[in-house]
């Protein structure tokens, strides 16, 4: 009799086992981005044409927010798979260790860390609505510098560093033509011009350029082209400063959960291997082998930093844009 129990108590825990074995499920993917609306559109349209529609969570946030969450919550992080600019993965790589190795072959066209490759690149200009500079006769500025002219009183938009990457684009161009003691009289006029037309976002000044709010404004190029092919009053103008870039890229993070972070490099793999095709038409900077941009996309004066951009070197910056302020 107590034998017969026995089997059938090893019976019914060999049924429980296998029942709770058939009903274990991957979780699902939690995905924060701080991209645009334009390209959380083009992954998620990829993501679900793979088959991974109930599969993931996407959550969009701006970059100040994502950016303090990596820093402050490294792997503890909500996120299995993150979209970011590419300096505060590398920053809350260098302080957590909180991004696996990608697992598949991305033929970028310059070398990256093996933790992230980017998804998108973003490119800083000058640009001016055509008729409201001959409205009110100024010249075709060349320079970020020559924004700073009495003329341009209260005619000059700009996004503010301490809320926009794009202005950080301007910052470095800034920085590295005249260095910080003339970079900052010269950021000290251009704040002075601009008045109320600081932007939060980076967005913001080519809307005001668009509808003719003010003349000339710095900020993202693609969009300044992108106006001037659809025949707006818009020209874009490459700075003597120089065109400086910025990437936002993919990396999975350390959960501990194999099953989940194996379905997260497969989504950040198709991610790169399909959806470039279509970001590259909003964001047209060439990547990876085989892509090619028009050539009105390609920037006559692209410059590089002298050093690694790093969160650090953000909040120094920040702290010279507040002091121009």
């Amino acid at each position: 009799m107590n034998i017969r129990k026995l089997l059938i108590g090893v019976t019914l825990l060999m049924v429980m086992l296998v029942l709770a074995g058939c009903g274990k499920k991957t979780e699902q993917v939690v995905i924060y981005t701080n991209a645009d609306e334009e390209a959380i559109e083009v992954m998620k349209e990829v993501l679900d044409k793979a088959g991974y529609q109930d599969d993931y969570i996407l959550q969009g946030m701006g970059t100040s927010e994502l950016g303090g969450k990596l820093m402050v919550e490294g792997d503890k992080i909500e996120a299995d798979l993150i979209t970011m600019s590419s300096y505060f993965i590398e920053s809350s790589q260098k302080e957590h260790d909180m991004f696996k190795e990608l697992n598949f072959e991305t033929n970028s066209l310059l070398s990256y860390p093996k933790y992230y490759t980017p998804i998108l690149a973003n490119t800083g200009a000058i640009f001016v609505n055509t008729e409201v500079m001959s409205e009110k006769g100024l010249q075709l500025p060349q320079s970020i510098k020559e924004l700073t002219k009495p003329e341009y009183k209260d005619l000059v938009s700009v996004p503010s560093i301490m809320d926009s990457s794009t202005a950080w684009l301007m910052i470095l161009s800034i920085i590295n033509e005249y260095g910080e003691d003339e970079g900052l009289d010269v950021t000290k006029a251009l704040v002075e011009n601009c008045g109320a037309h600081i932007e939060s976002s980076g967005s913001g000044p080519i809307k005001k350029v668009r509808v003719g709010e003010v003349a000339a404004g710095f900020g993202l190029r693609h969009q300044a082209v992108q106006d001037s092919m659809e025949g707006k009053p818009i020209k874009y103008i490459d700075p003597k400063e120089g065109n400086f870039s910025l990437t936002e890229s993919i990396a999975v993070v350390k959960k501990g959960n194999e099953d989940t972070e194996e379905l997260a490099m497969k989504m950040a793999e198709t991610i790169i291997k399909e959806a470039r095709s279509k970001l590259i038409e909003y964001y047209p900077v060439a990547l990876y082998d085989g892509e090619q941009v028009d050539a009105s996309n390609n920037p006559e004066n692209p410059k590089e930093f002298g050093e690694p951009l790093t969160v650090d070197l953000l909040e120094e910056h920040q702290k010279f844009f507040k002091k121009a302020n």
